[in-house]
């Protein structure tokens, strides 16, 4: 009889340490769903996140948006058997190897017209002469976020700007909006507004003349960019980009990557103006006496 009382009060403090503990994790879980949210150091409005300091992301977005494998090389010609590397880019040899991305767009491919795609793929078929990026034009919204260069965030108590790497290409956001952009430009006008610890900046005011990676793909000067900039940890931003452009695609779309802060000496921009490095290029063939 002694015994099964004892083993009866056991079983009892048993059951109320793991209802005990039962009830403590339950209690335990909101904190922990609470404490999740990141909430990034405020800048210096004292209110809004602090965005500065110098970025980039690690993601192949620039070779090309949408998922893709490890090719050969950027620009391709039909071979005895399989496609090899255009004559062009022939010596380029794994330099110019494009290596393998999970992509950026949200849902894997760009919805192009037909019409559209087909000059993407003409865009492909002849990159080393038509992709700007080559030519050292100012890369527009939002291919400058994703090149291999690294760009700047200066945010103040009331202005925002970011300066790229690549090119010296800079961008001011303007936190109230002065109207259309009275000119189409290569960077376009960058109109900014917070939602909550989001930064949104919609671009429009585009030339048609820039390219979203060196893959061809593409966009008209009715392109309108809605960016989305937001801190999911420390050093980490979110960048999401909305691109809306019914002249080349069937439909918005949406590309979105991960932006790493750089730290110790590594956050500083250098300088890359690449204007005269590709002078000889493009106009050397002007010399009076042009190089052999």
């Amino acid at each position: 009889m002694r015994t099964a009382t004892a083993l009866l009060m056991a079983a009892c403090v048993l059951g109320c340490q793991a209802l005990a503990t039962t009830a403590s994790m339950a209690a335990a879980k909101p904190v922990a769903a609470k404490s999740a949210v990141y909430r990034a150091p405020r800048g210096p409005d004292k209110i809004h996140p602090d965005l500065n300091g110098v970025w980039q992301t690690l993601s192949g977005a620039n070779w090309d948006l949408e998922p893709h494998g490890a090719r050969a090389a950027l620009q391709m010609r039909p071979g005895p058997i399989n496609p090899v590397p255009a004559k062009d880019v022939l010596a380029l040899g794994a330099v110019g190897a494009v290596p393998a991305g999970v992509g950026a767009v949200v849902g894997g491919e760009i919805p192009y017209t037909p019409e559209a795609k087909k000059l993407r793929d003409e865009n492909r078929a002849d990159w080393i002469h038509r992709d700007p990026e080559i030519k050292c034009y100012l890369p527009g919204v939002p291919r400058a976020n994703y090149m291999a260069l690294p760009f700047q965030i200066f945010q103040s108590d009331g202005d925002i700007l970011i300066a790229y790497e690549y090119a010296g290409a800079v961008r001011n956001l303007f936190l109230k909006d002065p109207g259309p952009a009275p000119v189409d430009s290569w960077m376009g006008q960058s109109v900014a507004k917070w939602e909550g610890d989001t930064l949104v900046v919609t671009v429009t005011g585009q030339l048609d003349s820039t390219w979203l990676d060196r893959a061809g793909n593409y966009h008209s000067a009715d392109m309108r960019v809605v960016e989305r900039w937001t801190p999911m940890g420390p050093g980490l931003l979110r960048y999401e980009a909305e691109i809306t452009d019914p002249a080349t695609f069937t439909r918005p779309w949406k590309i979105a990557m991960n932006l790493y802060k750089r730290q110790g000496e590594d956050a500083q921009l250098q300088q890359f103006k690449c204007v005269e490095f590709v002078e000889e290029m493009m106009y050397g063939q002007y010399r009076r006496q042009p190089l052999k």
